[in-house]
């Protein structure tokens, strides 16, 4: 485990448990928890899937471009350990990806070729209730110990609490609509991130930290930013600005 401070380990937690704004967004809310996740797990990345109300699996939020590509490629073929995880409702762990085919033919090629050596892939569920997946990818074979596996766990079942509380507050019938709401902006910050990446000739992960970095500066929702980029990405201040 990275050497993350009691203290911002405590902060993670608050941040996490934290779904009680008026202008909650479940993709933003994600996205930080996936940074908060891969911030805690030296020299790896984090990614989440989210089920809809039918228990199919959605892409929403990853540390990087290439955790993300790696997670819609589960999706698209059905094979690989967050959707293990989602279904069998258990941790699944592969130490090392380079002997993992048989397993996974489809993923752990792929895992492999872009330098990831071992992946944890934990649910995200509350007794018998599972509404997505984390996945952990680590460019170092191994397995975490049990004091690793009992953090992440413990930030991973917070943020499932969280969710499952904020769907709670909401009327049953707007389950869906949220969902619905969380796809379409997932959608525009991609598309928001491509704008970027051309306007400003710089990479995809690059793109997607200036747009974080200017929704912050200029205290503005993710989705909001990501709109205004997709129409006008000129707009934005190139990365020279925010260094």
């Amino acid at each position: 485990m990275s050497t993350v401070s009691p203290h911002r380990l405590a902060t993670m937690f608050v941040e996490v448990a934290d779904t009680n704004s008026p202008d909650f967004d479940v993709v933003e809310f994600l996205q930080m928890f996936a940074d908060h996740i891969a911030e805690l797990v030296p020299e790896a990345t984090a990614g989440t899937l989210l089920a809809d109300q039918q228990g199919r699996l959605h892409y929403t939020a990853a540390s990087d471009e290439t955790t993300k590509l790696l997670e819609l490629l589960q999706l698209q073929e059905q094979d690989g350990p967050c959707v293990d995880a989602f279904h069998q409702r258990e941790l699944v762990i592969s130490t090392d990806l380079h002997s993992a085919a048989e397993r996974w033919p489809q993923f752990a090629p792929h895992a492999s070729a872009v330098g990831f050596r071992s992946v944890h892939a934990f649910p995200l569920q509350l007794r018998d209730q599972a509404i997505g997946a984390l996945g952990v990818f680590s460019t170092t074979a191994g397995r975490f110990d049990d004091t690793e596996v009992h953090i992440v766990q413990s930030v991973a079942d917070v943020a499932t609490i969280s969710l499952l509380y904020h769907r709670s507050i909401k009327h049953a019938d707007g389950l869906t609509r949220q969902l619905q709401s969380a796809l379409n902006s997932r959608v525009l910050i991609e598309q928001a991130k491509g704008a970027i990446a051309h306007a400003h000739n710089i990479s995809v992960d690059e793109a997607f930290n200036l747009l974080r970095a200017y929704a912050r500066h200029t205290n503005q929702r993710l989705q909001h930013v990501a709109s205004q980029a997709v129409t006008e990405p000129h707009s934005l201040p190139g990365p020279a600005s925010h260094t």
